[in-house]
């Protein structure tokens, strides 16, 4: 719970650095599986990331990733078995070497003890990519999306990178195909529908400016929360009153295994009873981690928020 609320705190303090959420992990596997794709490219390879062009002299068989979501992307494409060593909160798969290793505050030194040939990591925190830089090491930054567009560009990036760009290309197919029939499969409706995604018990939100908004925005749902960003962060903490005011058709949890919420514990909130989302049983619980992370996953989020619209009558 702890974590959470830190990782909330740099949500808004830092806007978009969404390294995932310190939760655990589903049991939903990724797509494309550990055996997606064999090696498949030519090196030296130069690929570009949130820090530019990085080149790559060799096929990297010794890769530490920093980021739960750029994890998730490896060992979907079929590079798992180039991945040496994870993050403390690369919870998804279950196989990932898992390690005390911090991607909020990498540390230089502890890194360069596994003597990694590329390092991937979500932001240039604590002089990483200099750092590293300077002992040799390749870096490259895959920050948070923005859209669907950007994870399809950077699984491919990781496909290059990695020596797997058949897997890479065969997750982005799956996933514009799962994600294309949910959305083609939604109902037509007359009007639309609004909605409040819950980071943390505490009501921290998104708006319709972050990479989870944008997926909301597919589905054509409404963000109760964008005229409350007042500083443009993308992550606001809403009021209880402006909330039971907003009265959203929906409310998505994001916030089920770190702060243990449930349809059950949002109805019983002050007033909360009285919400249209909690009247009608439209209180839709998420995976944590699925709705933090940009990987692969977000076929799942996008199929859960499409079932939970079906719902709606």
């Amino acid at each position: 719970m702890r974590s959470h609320r830190k990782f909330i705190g740099g949500l808004v303090a830092i806007a978009a650095l969404a390294l995932g959420l310190a939760a655990c992990g589903g049991d939903a596997e990724p797509l494309g599986g550990a055996a997606a794709g064999g090696a498949d490219a030519t090196f030296p390879v130069t690929v570009t990331g949130g820090n530019g062009p990085v080149t790559i002299t060799d096929r990297p068989e010794r890769v530490v990733s920093l980021s739960p979501t750029a994890t998730e992307m490896l060992f979907a494409i079929g590079a798992g078995e180039q991945v040496l060593a994870v993050d403390d909160q690369s919870n998804h798969p279950s196989e990932a070497p898992r390690t005390a290793l911090s991607g909020f505050q990498p540390n230089i030194e502890a890194i360069a003890n596994y003597r990694p040939d590329l390092v991937v990591a979500s932001d240039d925190i604590n002089g990483l990519v200099d750092g590293l830089g300077r002992l040799g090491v390749a870096v490259l930054l895959l920050p948070a999306a923005a859209d669907l567009d950007d994870v399809y560009d950077q699984i491919d990036a990781l496909g290059k990178a990695t020596g797997r760009t058949a897997g890479a290309a065969e997750v982005v197919g799956g996933m514009r195909t799962r994600i294309d029939a949910a959305v083609a499969g939604l109902p037509k409706r007359s009007g639309t529908l609004s909605y409040y995604h819950e980071l943390d018990d505490t009501l921290y939100t998104v708006t319709s400016k972050t990479f989870v908004g944008a997926v909301y925005g597919l589905v054509g749902l409404t963000n109760i929360a964008d005229a409350a960003d007042r500083d443009g962060s993308g992550y606001p903490q809403l009021s209880a009153e402006y909330l039971l005011k907003a009265d959203p058709d929906l409310i998505f949890l994001a916030d089920t295994k770190c702060c243990g919420q449930t349809a059950q514990t949002v109805g019983a909130r002050a007033g909360w009873s009285g919400l249209a989302a909690v009247r009608n049983g439209n209180v839709v619980p998420l995976d944590d981690d699925i709705a933090s992370r940009w990987g692969p996953r977000v076929a799942d989020l996008v199929e859960a928020v499409v079932a939970a619209v079906a719902k709606v009558r």
